[in-house]
Order: structure tokens, then C-alpha cells, then sequence
């Protein structure tokens, strides 16, 4: 994970050593999960990777830098597996943006399900020039890896794409994906459903935390965490800070697991998790030290697991004989496209000065007037009968003069007279949010979406919307 150039380093225990990881015992996937048909991904596998990439720093001056020898031989170990599995393999050189001399990313797709709705799981395969970088972030690479080659061995049947990539330059500003991301098309980038990012998954000290843990796109991970019984949380200290965060800014759905890397333990957490409170969740966060020895093979086998059930969750066929397919079921989500088929206040969809968009220029500015009134937003859409997992997801910006918690101006969004959530003054926050209720009680009906922001008589609440999409899940 790319270090936050603004916090401090702190003085921590370090753990030294290093050598060849043993073989251990897995966890079997939870009965509550195992009706989803998703494998128990066999850890000792993923460990054999890791091996592979010690071995690769050792011969490489002890670390695998984007721009050294040692990540052009883990992208080289990575490919070959791959390839071998029978996936399309796409090595991308970092044109634009990446530190001089850094290697490529490394693209791979499974080459089965609809290439209209594509989910991307993805990790860093670079270290930083310290070490090795066996949980930053050989850890969700080497999971990432043993999850494309599952897949591959079991051969579902798939209903959506699955994408994988392996980024290069995360640690010198998350350059690499921000290229990819940069480089495709908007109609390319609306293929992409959601993307999961998986860094540092298996600290020493960790704890069990998932990107915008609320969200649609988190749902399966959170699921299966879940179903252990392990209480995850938000991870507040991974944000803006890995892969995730440029896919973010092109407002595309984000969620992944992550245990944490310099932030310390609270009480509480070691509680609930185990461990050692008051100490950071990585001793060997960017150090020498993050070697073989510095694995929580639960922790990574729990992560493991969890990937392949959200993957199984989000593209493999459950042999229903329903489908479910949300390509275009919102028309103009981004407000890029005029105002159709928008009705309503329309005059609240543009490029407004003052307040930027989510994603691209334009977005729809609902209230703000300081004034008593209501402005609303409708457009009719169809939910496919086999969308049974249907949410309606959007990204909301509330603005306010208010204070204090009481609600004076609100935002509601109903689905014909159904009123599925109502926000206020008193949730205003200091930017974009992605929020996200279900359509799931509306498959195989078409039903008309309201977005209304009604105000009081004084002090301003605009509530800014933007990216407004259903997805499956």
C-alpha cells in the first residue's frame, strides 16, 4: 500500500526473518456460504506464490521495485501461470504518469461471460525498495493469482466477465492503475461493474477491514466475513491510498479486503480480533522485515475465501435459468447526455460552477435555493426478472449552511410511492458518498425512481447527485 506522504513514521517492534513459508491447516468455507458453489481456495497454494516471490527479491537486490529486475520477474512468474491456465494476458506499459523505467501492469481475462458487465479484482504486485514486500503486497497478489487459477480449474459457467490485473508503481503514487483507469474509453470504463482491491491482506497484527463497507459492491465480501464470524470494519486507514481510489474517480464501484498496515491497534479491536493493541496492524509496514515471517496465515486464507466467494457471487451462473442483465437500465446515470430522459427539475442537470462533478463535467444540483421549495428528478426503468439482487446505486454530495443534527432541508428516493431512503442537512459531509438501496422487491416490474430535495425556508442544503446506476448484487 502507497504510504501517505503526510504521516509521520512511528518507532515499531520489528520481526526479522525470512526463509520458505510452511505448509498449514485452511479454514473450510461456512455452510451459510457453501450454497453459492464457490471453492475453498487451498491457502498452501497461495503460500507457494509468495515463496516464489521471496525468491525473486532474493535474487534481485531483496525487493521487487517497479522499475527493478525483481518486479519484471514476478510479472514474468504471474504471466506464465496464467497463460498456462488459458487466460488472455495483456502486459500494459505505463506510458504516462509512472516513475521512469517502471515495468508493465499485467491484464488478464478469463475469456467466458458478458463482456458488457465485467467485474475486476485486482492488487499491486510492486514492493517498495526496502524489502521484499510479502503482505505489501505479495499477499493480495499471490491471492489474486491462486483465485485466477481456481477459476480457471473449475471452469464455471459464467454470466459476467471476470477481470484480473496486476498493478505496477502503486508505491510511488498508485500510477499504475491510474494509467489503466486514464486509458479507457467511457464506454469501457461503464463495462466495469465493480472493482475489488485487495492490499496487505495478511498482517501480522491485522485486523478485518473492507473498502466502503456498506456499499452494493462490498456486499459478498462483507457476506462471507460475515459467515466467520469476524466483525470486519470500514477501512478507514486504506483510503485514497491503494488501486481502488482511481477507479473511485471515475465513479466506479469499490470495495476490497485489507488487515492493515501502520495505523495502530485499539482496544477494542484486539478484543474483538485478537492481538496486540496499541500496536500497528504491520510491525513491518515498508521495512526489511516484511519477509516470509511476516504472514497471518488465517488472516490470508480468510481473505482467499473471501474472493473467490464474492467472485463466484458476482459472474458465475448459479444454473437458475434467470438472468439478470442492468446494462443501460439507468439511461444518462452521469447527467453527460443533456437532460433525457430526466424529467422533472431538469434545469438542475449541468456543468455548474462552485461544486465539481462525481465523474466527468456534469451532474444534477438538487436544492441549494435557501428558499422553501422542492425539486425532484424521475426516470422510468426496468427491472429484469432475474434480478433478484437488484440495488439502485448513486453518488450524493450534501451541502449545507445548517447546523447541528437536526433535519431542516431532505433528500428522499422512492421507487413509485415507496420511499426507500430519506437523507438530510444532518448527513452533509465533506464530499461525495456512494450510497446505495435495493430494487431487489421490483424484479420483473417497471417502476418509476424519484430523487426529490425539498428545502425550508432558510440557510441552504444543496444535494448534488451524480452516477446513478442499478447493478446485480
Amino acid at each position: 500500500m502507497k504510504r501517505r506522504l503526510a504521516v509521520a513514521g512511528v518507532s515499531l517492534a520489528v520481526v526479522l526473518g525470512c526463509g520458505t513459508l510452511p505448509a498449514a491447516a485452511t479454514d473450510s468455507a461456512p455452510a451459510a456460504v457453501t450454497a453459492a458453489a464457490a471453492p475453498d481456495v487451498d491457502v498452501n497454494k497461495v503460500k507457494a506464490h509468495l515463496n516464489e516471490f521471496s525468491a525473486i527479491a532474493g535474487r534481485n537486490g531483496g525487493n521487487r521495485r517497479s522499475t527493478g529486475q525483481g518486479y519484471r520477474d514476478s510479472v514474468a512468474y504471474v504471466k506464465g501461470k496464467l497463460q498456462a491456465a488459458g487466460y488472455t494476458v495483456t502486459e500494459q506499459p505505463c506510458t504516462s504518469g509512472c516513475t521512469s523505467g517502471a515495468g508493465p501492469n499485467l491484464i488478464a481475462e478469463w475469456p467466458q461471460g458478458d463482456a458488457n458487465n465485467v467485474y475486476m479484482f485486482g492488487a499491486h504486485l510492486d514492493s517498495v525498495s526496502a524489502g521484499p514486500g510479502m503482505n505489501d503486497n505479495g499477499s493480495g497478489s499471490a491471492a489474486l493469482l491462486e483465485n485466477a487459477l481456481t477459476l480457471a480449474q473449475q471452469n464455471p459457467t459464467l454470466r459476467n466477465r471476470v477481470r484480473f490485473a496486476w498493478w505496477t508503481d502503486e508505491e510511488q503514487g498508485l500510477n499504475g492503475s491510474d494509467f489503466y483507469v486514464r486509458s479507457l474509453s467511457s464506454t469501457e470504463r461503464g463495462r466495469i461493474k465493480s472493482y475489488y482491491n485487495f492490499d496487505m491482506i495478511a498482517s501480522t497484527n491485522g485486523g478485518y477491514f473492507i473498502n466502503h463497507i456498506t456499499s452494493s459492491a462490498a456486499a459478498p465480501m462483507k457476506a462471507y466475513w460475515d459467515s466467520l464470524g469476524l466483525q470486519p470494519e470500514e477501512n478507514t486507514e486504506g483510503a485514497g491510498r491503494s488501486d481502488d481510489y482511481p477507479f473511485e474517480q471515475y465513479g466506479i464501484p469499490t470495495s476490497g479486503y485489507a488487515m492493515g498496515a501502520s495505523a495502530r491497534k485499539t482496544s477494542a479491536q484486539a478484543a474483538k480480533w485478537g492481538g496486540t493493541s496499541g500496536s500497528a496492524y504491520d510491525p513491518c509496514y515498508h521495512r526489511s522485515c516484511d519477509t516470509l515471517t511476516n504472514i497471518n496465515t488465517t488472516g490470508l486464507d480468510r481473505a482467499s475465501d473471501g474472493i473467490a466467494y464474492t467472485l463466484w457471487q458476482r459472474a458465475v451462473d448459479s444454473g437458475t435459468g434467470t438472468s439478470c442483465d442492468l446494462t443501460g437500465a439507468v439511461a444518462n446515470g452521469g447527467f453527460e447526455s443533456g437532460t433525457s430522459p430526466w424529467t422533472g427539475t431538469t434545469a438542475a442537470i449541468g456543468a455548474h460552477s462552485g461544486r465539481p462533478a462525481h465523474s466527468g463535467t456534469r451532474f444534477a444540483w438538487l436544492g441549494g435555493n435557501g428558499t422553501t421549495g422542492t425539486e425532484s428528478l424521475s426516470q422510468t426503468v426496468t427491472v429484469p426478472a432475474g434480478c433478484t439482487q437488484a440495488s439502485l446505486n448513486y453518488w450524493l454530495y450534501i451541502d449545507t449552511s445548517e447546523t447541528g443534527s437536526t433535519a431542516y432541508d431532505r433528500f428522499t428516493v422512492k421507487a413509485g410511492s415507496t420511499t426507500l431512503a430519506t437523507l438530510s442537512n444532518a448527513n452533509a459531509g465533506s464530499g461525495y458518498v456512494q450510497r446505495s438501496v435495493s430494487l431487489s422487491a421490483y424484479a420483473g416490474q417497471t417502476v418509476t425512481l424519484t430523487f426529490t430535495a425539498t428545502e425550508d425556508y432558510s440557510l441552504q442544503t444543496g444535494f448534488l447527485l451524480d452516477d446513478v446506476t442499478l447493478q446485480n448484487g
